[in-house]
């Protein structure tokens, strides 16, 4: 059983949901992400989602893409990332990461560091660093089977985005190679876009539950500690990024990680009440 399987049957077991906190690596500064992260455990948080910097992220928001600008001229790319996770796990080897991000710096180390062997760089160098889980925007489930076989053959969960507008044909095909979680996308359009319809989350999760049978997150859009109940009572985890970038970006150094733990602490008590 993966990290990441084990956390939500333990999590299932307690009756509680996971609250699984994003933000891209390397942001606000180049060195604070492992101290971030401990933060975010500190804080209540189950899972965490590590945004991988790229330069053109199609379903980013402005906030998100800012974000991944900044890191990007710090110099943060997959190897500082994998450093990163790398440097978290000597202290906690229990909370699942996930990596997420989009194919071309995935397919980047792949090329610089090619095994010559046929293995597949990113993914024995993911596992080796204590990554538990990867979701790449655009790798479509039709031509994973084989990435999702090597990922699984390292004991890492490959998730997949699901949106409002994904037929029961496009669930079916996530759910013949999803494992770990699938992330629903709660919002038609990018992160931090609109206003969440709670009444449409509701109903749409049976549906999904219909073709996938890992538990699913929703994301995108959530941004307080009602929301999250709301979303809690229907969903196995709630997800939020865009809300953490906005707090922590005009912080000063010292006070990222303890503002981020006290927002998701709020954010963790009203998933328990």
């Amino acid at each position: 059983m993966s990290r990441i399987a084990a956390t939500f049957a333990n999590l299932k077991a307690q009756d509680k949901k996971a609250l699984i906190p994003y933000v891209t690596a390397g942001f606000p500064f180049a060195d604070i992400t492992p101290e971030l992260m401990h933060a975010f455990v500190a804080g209540g948080a189950d899972v965490i989602e590590l945004g991988v910097p790229f330069s053109d992220p199609s379903a980013d928001g402005p906030v998100i893409q800012q974000a991944g600008d900044k890191a990007l001229a710090l110099g943060i790319g997959m190897v500082q990332v994998l450093a990163m996770v790398r440097a978290f796990r000597t202290r906690n080897t229990t909370t699942p990461v996930v990596l997420m991000g989009y194919a071309n710096p995935v397919e980047r180390y792949n090329q610089k560091h090619d095994r010559h062997d046929g293995k597949n760089a990113f993914v024995v160098d993911a596992a080796a660093a204590g990554v538990d889980g990867v979701l790449i925007v655009d790798y479509p489930p039709e031509e994973c089977k084989d990435f999702a076989t090597e990922l699984k053959n390292h004991g890492l969960d490959l998730i997949f985005l699901l949106a409002p507008t994904s037929t029961d044909e496009r669930m079916q095909q996530v759910a013949r190679v999803a494992s770990g979680y699938v992330y629903y996308v709660s919002l038609k359009g990018v992160t931090g876009a609109g206003t969440l319809d709670t009444t449409a989350v509701e109903a749409m999760l049976p549906r999904i539950r219909q073709h996938v049978s890992v538990p699913v997150g929703v994301g995108f859009g959530i941004r307080d500690a009602a929301t999250a109940r709301t979303i809690g009572k229907v969903a196995d985890a709630v997800v939020i990024g865009s809300k953490i970038i906005q707090l922590i970006e005009t912080q000063a150094r010292d006070q990222v990680a303890p503002v981020a733990q006290n927002f998701l602490h709020e954010i963790r008590t009203a998933l328990d009440s």
